[in-house]
């Protein structure tokens, strides 16, 4: 069974930082590219990130180019997201998911993947 767990959300103010996790289980981590999404409050899916399986290759929303990096590490089976300078339009439930196709075709809608975890709240607030 595919699992995808992300942990590292919370409450930080403007500017501040955090980093984001996924735990993989149940398939060859190393093996598929992955994606971070993430949800805005009454609002559908927004692609953030993706990185290809060997980690070699990242894409970048433009809302996350120069503030956010994507890394992985297949031997622990774990995706990270690190947002830096962050603003209060960053917060929203960010989503680890693994697309069904490439990291280059991952976009902003769910039927682009095939598997997601149950998110972590980002509350970016002074």
């Amino acid at each position: 069974e595919v699992q995808l767990r992300e942990s590292g959300g919370g409450l930080v103010q403007p500017g501040g930082s955090l980093r984001l996790s996924c735990a993989a289980s149940g398939f060859i981590f190393g093996n598929r590219a992955m994606s971070w999404v993430r949800q805005l409050p009454e609002k559908g899916p927004e692609w953030v990130a993706a990185i290809n399986k060997g980690g070699e290759s990242a894409y970048y929303a433009q809302s996350a180019k120069g503030r956010f990096a994507i890394s992985r590490d297949n031997a622990k089976n774990t995706l990270y997201l690190y947002m830096n300078s962050l603003k209060p339009e960053d917060t929203a439930v960010y989503y680890c998911a693994r697309p069904k196709h490439s990291a280059q075709a991952a976009g902003d809608v769910w039927s682009d993947y095939d598997y997601w975890g149950q998110g972590t709240q980002v509350t970016v607030s002074s």
